[in-house]
C-alpha cells in the first residue's frame, strides 16, 4: 500500500503532513511512503532527508497514494487526480468546506478529518488541533511582545526600574494555556479567564491570575471539553465584567473559540477605546470572526492607538516543529487504521468513527452534511 504525502499547494502554507523521522516507522508497518519533491523544503526538510530514511521520491504523488496525507483540504484539481478508491487524512474544515466535502463523496474517496477527533485518551496521541494549538498559542505570546513598545520582564537597570508587562488572555484552552506559559517565560505579570471554572487550577499552576466573573457558567463546556456556545446576553454580562482586565492589560490575547460557529465578541470597540495607547491586542480567533469588534482577519490594524492582530494560520509560521507535531498525531492515526499493513475501518470504534466524513459516496458527518461552500 502506497502512502503519499504531496507538497502543500494552500497559500501561505508551509507545513508538510510527514517528516523524515517518521517514515521508517510507516516502512517498518510494511507501507511504501512516497513524497512529492520538495513536499518538506518550506518546514526545512530536504528531499534527501526523506531518501535516506527510505522514502521514495517522486515529481508526483496524489494519482498513486492508496492513502494521501495532507494538512490543507485538497483543491477541486487534486481531489480530481486522486484514486476513486483512495483513503485522505488532513485538516478538511469540515464546518466550512462543503463543496470540497461533496466533492470527495462523489469522487469515492475515504476521507478522516483531523479536527474531528474525539477528545478521548486513547485519541490523545492523534489530537492534531491541540497540537496546532500550542504552535499558535506560544507564538500569540511572541506576536504581542513584539508589538508592545515595552518590555516583558521586570528589569533592574542603572536607569532605573522597568515594570512587567500585564497580558491578558481570554480563554484557556490549549493555546491559552500556551499562551499564558510564554507570557510568564517571557517575565510578565498574567491573568487569564476562562467560562470553564474547572481549567482555573491549570491556569494558576503556570503562575498566572485566574480572573472569576460572577457569571453563571455551569454549562459553558461540552462533554467533548470545548467551551460551549452561551447567549448573546451572557456575552453582554461577560463584556462588562471584562472591562477592567482589558483596561488595565498591555497586551491581550483572544483564544474563545466554538467549533462550527462564529467566535464570540468578547472585546467590543469601546473596551478598545479604554485600553492604553500602544497597547496590543492578538486574536488567535480571527480565522472564526474574531473574538474583537475590530479584528480583521489576515490584518494588523491600529485602532484608537491599539495594535489588533488578527493572524491567520500561525503554525505555518513555525513550519518546522508544527510539521514534526502533525505528522505524528497523523501517523499515530494512520498506524490505528491499520492491520498488517492494509486499512480495516472498524467503524464501532469512535476513534475511527468520529472523524470520518465522507466514505462510499456518502458524506457521513452531520456537521459536513450541513457545512457550506
Amino acid at each position: 500500500m502506497i502512502i503519499g504525502v504531496p507538497k502543500e499547494t494552500s497559500a501561505g502554507e508551509r507545513r508538510v503532513a510527514l517528516v523524515p523521522e517518521l517514515a521508517p516507522k510507516l516502512v517498518g508497518a510494511g507501507l511504501e511512503v512516497l513524497i512529492e519533491n520538495g513536499a518538506g523544503e518550506a518546514a526545512g526538510f530536504a528531499d534527501a532527508a526523506y531518501a535516506e530514511k527510505g522514502a521514495r521520491l517522486a515529481p508526483a504523488v496524489i494519482e498513486a497514494a492508496d492513502v494521501l496525507l495532507k494538512v490543507q483540504p485538497p483543491s477541486a484539481g487534486e481531489i480530481g487526480r486522486m484514486k476513486p478508491d483512495a483513503t485522505l487524512i488532513g485538516f478538511l474544515l469540515p464546518y466550512s468546506n462543503g463543496e470540497g466535502i461533496r466533492a470527495l463523496a462523489a469522487r469515492g474517496i475515504t476521507s478522516f478529518s483531523m479536527e474531528l477527533m474525539p477528545r478521548i485518551t486513547r485519541a490523545q496521541p492523534m489530537d492534531a488541533l491541540s497540537a496546532m494549538s500550542t504552535v499558535a498559542g506560544y507564538k500569540a505570546a511572541l506576536i504581542a511582545a513584539n508589538h508592545l513598545p515595552k518590555f516583558f520582564p521586570l528589569l533592574m537597570t542603572a536607569a532605573g526600574t522597568v515594570t512587567p508587562a500585564r497580558v491578558f488572555i481570554v480563554g484557556a484552552g490549549v493555546a491559552g494555556l500556551q499562551a499564558i506559559g510564554t507570557a510568564r517565560r517571557l517575565g510578565a505579570v498574567v491573568e487569564a479567564y476562562d467560562t470553564r471554572p474547572a481549567v482555573k487550577e491549570q491556569v494558576e499552576s503556570l503562575g498566572a491570575k485566574f480572573v472569576e466573573l460572577a457569571l453563571e457558567t455551569r454549562d459553558a463546556q461540552d462533554q467533548g471539553g470545548y467551551a460551549r456556545a452561551q447567549s448573546q446576553d451572557f456575552y453582554q454580562q461577560q463584556q462588562q465584567l471584562m472591562s477592567k482586565s482589558v483596561a488595565t492589560a498591555d497586551a491581550v490575547i483572544t483564544t474563545a473559540l466554538v467549533p462550527g460557529q462564529r467566535a464570540p465578541v468578547l472585546i467590543t470597540e469601546e473596551m478598545v477605546r479604554s485600553m492604553r495607547r500602544g497597547s496590543v491586542i492578538v486574536d488567535l480567533a480571527a480565522e472564526q470572526g474574531g473574538n474583537c469588534a475590530l479584528t480583521e482577519p489576515g490584518r494588523e490594524v491600529e485602532r484608537h492607538g491599539v495594535v489588533v492582530v488578527g493572524p491567520l494560520n500561525l503554525p505555518s509560521t513555525v513550519a518546522y516543529h508544527a510539521s514534526q507535531m502533525y505528522g505524528r498525531t497523523v501517523m499515530s492515526f494512520l498506524l490505528h487504521l491499520l492491520k498488517d499493513g492494509r486499512l480495516e475501518l472498524d467503524l464501532d470504534d469512535e476513534l475511527t468513527r468520529g472523524p470520518l466524513v465522507t466514505r462510499g459516496g456518502e458524506v457521513l458527518h452531520e456537521a459536513a452534511k450541513r457545512s457550506q461552500p
